[in-house]
């Protein structure tokens, strides 16, 4: 499995669903495990972004997949990135 981060910022369609029903974060959540990945860590952040998740898939195609479906609703611009481990990193300079 990789490991991605997706930087969250809710429009204002999203906010106002958060704000009636903040269960829903954990629905998105069980989403987006039903479209391959698995969310491991999530913050809510202050700042330019609402959320940043920690989120493992098996590769970038079921990444792309998640970032897709999500945005396409209309109530979250995503942000995606791949993260290397740093040892992993090091070890693919050498």
């Amino acid at each position: 499995m990789s490991t991605y981060i997706l930087l969250s910022a809710l429009t204002d369609e999203g906010a106002k669903t958060i704000k009636n029903h903040p269960q829903r974060i954990m629905e998105v959540n069980k989403e987006i495990e039903r479209l391959g990945a698995k969310v491991v860590a999530q913050y809510a952040t202050l700042g330019i972004y609402d959320f940043v998740s920690i989120v493992e898939a098996r590769d970038n195609a079921a990444i792309a997949r998640v970032s897709a479906e999500l945005g396409a609703r209309g109530s979250v611009k995503l942000t995606t990135l791949a993260a290397i481990p740093v040892e992993e990193f090091i070890a693919s300079l050498k």
